[in-house]
């Protein structure tokens, strides 16, 4: 109990030290705004293997032995006239892989992008693995349209001696190169700006700011919460130009409330002014009070208006899981403390 007592006094402390942050809004230029032309990416995939592991690739022995990994191995060397039974194959630094990037649909060949990789069998780690050359397509059976190969970068701990989730999944930066044209998307209405993320509050803004620029009302209407057709009366610039001064204005978007929880390691974001109202939740030994006194030692206890980032602070000191954050939080927001929607990740 004293050890429990000295875990809440900490969070509690932690609680009491609230203050406000200034609301300053961000201004943001149009064009980080819309859509380029609605052009959605082009995903891209591929299988490929990764060398140069030390020991920490899949396992190839046993009843349970990544035996694709064999396979691929036994394929690639054939690739160089070299002839090695399946069953001879005993190692432990290569690792099958999946491989997927995003790439712009205007990116012209030659053009460079990164690449993500995760492996598919049981390998433990790929910290300094090399991806081999891997062909990449738009779809299984289809041609492929560029390949990716280089270095990994992984995060995480260096010791591989212990599970770490992450070491199994990497990057390579600028890996990827496009090696034929891609397909252009259909072109979309020019005279459209496209948002992002609908909403109609920024749509009208976006609209007030053009028609601010350009000389008055008439020259951009809100469609709908995801778009604003430019009606431009002087076109004499040409509506390159117009298109172009528009995109450079800068407005202050409408910003919905969001608490974003990544459900591997806890971690919270959230906007620094977001404060909790009087609210209790207890789930799975961890009771929250907030607004209220109470007899228990182990509660986590802050004053009506603690700010969500605090609040985060306090679970951290008890060693809260990303299971037990993201109930508690959750369990706040259907209870009316805070209005926001809570994204697990």
């Amino acid at each position: 109990m004293r050890r429990a007592a000295v875990i809440a006094f900490i969070a509690a402390a932690v609680l009491a030290a609230t203050f406000a942050w200034p609301a300053n809004a961000q201004r943001v230029a149009i064009r980080d705004l819309v859509l380029d032309q609605a052009a959605p990416p082009a995903r891209l995939m591929g299988y490929g293997l990764v060398t140069g592991l030390s020991g920490t690739g899949d396992r190839v022995t046993g009843t349970f032995g990544s035996r694709q990994t064999v396979q691929s191995i036994v394929n690639l060397l054939r690739r160089f006239d070299v002839q090695v039974p399946a069953e001879l194959l005993r190692t432990r630094n290569v690792a099958a892989v999946l491989v997927t990037a995003e790439v712009s649909p205007y990116m012209h060949a030659g053009g460079r992008f990164d690449v993500s990789v995760s492996s598919i069998g049981d390998a433990t780690s790929l910290r300094g693995g090399v991806l081999w050359m891997t062909p990449l397509v738009t779809d299984a059976g289809a041609a492929p349209i560029a390949g990716a190969q280089g270095s990994l970068a992984v995060s995480g701990p260096t010791n591989t001696r212990t599970f770490v989730q992450g070491v199994t999944t990497g990057r390579v930066p600028q890996g990827g190169v496009l090696e034929t044209e891609l397909p252009r998307p259909a072109a979309a209405a020019a005279n459209r700006l496209l948002l992002r993320d609908p909403d109609i509050g920024t749509a009208t803004r976006i609209a007030a700011a053009v028609d601010s620029a350009l000389g008055g009302k008439g020259n951009a209407m809100v469609l709908d919460p995801g778009s604003v057709q430019l009606t431009p009366k002087d076109t004499a610039s040409g509506f390159a130009l117009i298109l172009a001064r528009v995109r450079e204005l800068t407005i202050t978007p409408v910003r919905a409330a969001k608490l974003v929880i990544d459900s591997r390691d806890g971690t919270v974001v959230t906007g620094a002014d977001m404060r909790i109202g009087d609210a209790m939740v207890s789930h799975d030994g961890i009771s929250v009070i907030v607004g209220a006194d109470s007899a228990s030692d182990t509660a986590v206890r802050a004053p009506s208006g603690a700010s969500v980032r605090d609040l985060a602070r306090a679970l951290q000191a008890m060693h809260a899981t990303a299971a037990q954050t993201v109930a508690i939080f959750s369990a706040l927001r259907d209870a009316g403390a805070f209005v926001a929607e809570v994204v697990v990740r």
